[in-house]
């Protein structure tokens, strides 16, 4: 049985499959950034799922690509956390990058591919080689245009009253965002930066609205010349996206990228289903 994991900061999709592709099982875990998360609380999200508990012997492989585990010290942790979890599992722990290279590249063709969900990521992907240029430093400095930043956009307008009235109505109802509650959620509870993103969702559902729009084509427009403009041949390749937010801004991702003469190559919201062929195709 072969485990294959998509974890972003928020969430983690699991699938395990036979040697022929035949889904056994499905389950979702909360994330498991190891940058954000110490052993104990990455072993209690695992025993919280009964399909992963009661399969953590009959493992043969584990494909993890997750959020936090772009430097070879957090890849090290989380391999040594899985080797002890599932003891008979060969373990492969990539970047969150390579999941969305694999669902939506073709294999051996050229592309960007970015990531935008609670954070964002973007890397060249040669057909064979993945390059990211830019190290991220975490969602407290860098994530342009994801779903924490955006968080924190919208909460910063609230507070400094910036937000259109018919909005700030709206985001009261629908949100606490009492000092109290809010300094606790980002200082107490762990996942200050998934939390952040939940505020996304007010964001793109308001999305026609010209404040929202702002804030949004801002943050696309900071994604472009900071990621993707990085590589030299950025017009000559399709750029790629997974995520939540690009999902759901597809849209206006098509938008801006006319205007920046840019190719907007697949969306997908996870790429767990892509990773499913890949590992059939290469198994």
């Amino acid at each position: 049985m072969k485990l294959i994991v998509d974890s972003g900061s928020t969430k983690a999709d699991w699938i395990a499959i036979d040697d022929n592709g035949k889904v056994m099982f499905t389950t979702q875990t909360l994330g498991l950034n190891p940058e954000i998360l110490n052993g104990d609380e990455i072993i209690d999200r695992l025993n919280d799922r009964f399909d992963i508990l009661q399969n953590k012997k009959t493992a043969t492989h584990l494909f993890f690509y997750g959020a936090g585990c772009g430097t070879e010290r957090m890849k090290s942790m989380l391999s040594q956390i899985f080797q002890v979890y599932f003891p008979n599992a060969i373990i492969v722990v990539e970047e969150d990058t390579y999941a969305a290279v694999f669902a939506t590249t073709p294999k051996g063709e050229k592309a960007i591919v970015s990531i935008l969900g609670t954070g964002s990521n973007c890397s060249y992907f040669d057909g064979k080689v993945l390059e990211q240029r830019v190290q991220s430093l975490g969602y407290i400095v860098m994530d342009d245009c994801s779903g924490n930043v955006f968080g924190k956009s919208l909460i910063r307008k609230y507070y400094f009253n910036k937000m259109p009235k018919e909005l700030a109505d709206i985001f009261e109802k629908e949100y606490d965002v009492t000092p109290d509650y809010v300094k606790n959620k980002l200082y107490k509870e762990p996942n200050p930066n998934a939390y952040l993103a939940t505020f996304a969702k007010f964001l793109i559902q308001n999305k026609e609205h010209e404040f929202c729009r702002k804030i949004i084509f801002k943050e696309m427009k900071s994604f472009i010349k900071n990621y993707i403009k990085q590589f030299e041949n950025c017009k000559e390749v399709p750029v790629h996206f997974v995520g939540s937010i690009a999902f759901y801004l597809k849209d206006e991702l098509a938008e801006i990228f006319e205007k920046y003469e840019l190719q907007l190559g697949n969306v997908l919201r996870r790429p767990i289903d892509g990773l499913i062929a890949y590992h059939v195709a290469n198994s």
